[in-house]
């Protein structure tokens, strides 16, 4: 299985928050004992690095970094394909761009599974939606 990591659940176990990223390492670590991989889109890239560029803060970019090239990590584009899915997830559940694309991307490449924290994306319909609580 492939397993979509939205963009906050890399933020949370990158940069290690408090509530979440326990939660998530142990969801990772299921996943990665059944076998399973992980894929993330150049805009998941994007986003998680905006705070660290923000505050100059390279040890964080550096482990970023690291995670975007973990051999278990997927990392899949943003395709003309991927902009249409999208304009067809916000037309059809009025979710935001960001939101859009990101499910856009994980249907379009084939993950089985897009993990989140976001609760709003529970009403998404064309993809098991896991929420992490």
């Amino acid at each position: 299985m492939i397993l979509y990591l939205d963009t906050n659940i890399v933020i949370y176990v990158v940069e290690g928050n408090p509530t979440f990223a326990p939660k998530v390492v142990a969801r990772l670590a299921t996943a990665q004992s059944a076998g399973d991989s992980f894929m993330i889109s150049d805009l998941t890239r994007m986003e998680c690095l905006v705070g660290p560029l923000k505050t100059n803060n390279t040890a964080v970019q550096l482990s970023f970094q690291a995670f975007f090239a973990r051999s278990d990590v997927q990392v899949v584009a943003i395709t003309a394909a991927v902009c249409d899915r999208a304009a067809r997830i916000r037309a059809t559940h009025n979710f935001k761009p960001m939101d859009a694309l990101q499910l856009a991307a994980a249907v379009e490449h084939g993950a089985n599974i897009f993990l989140t924290a976001d609760a709003r994306l529970s009403s998404f319909t064309g993809l098991n939606v896991e929420v992490l609580s």
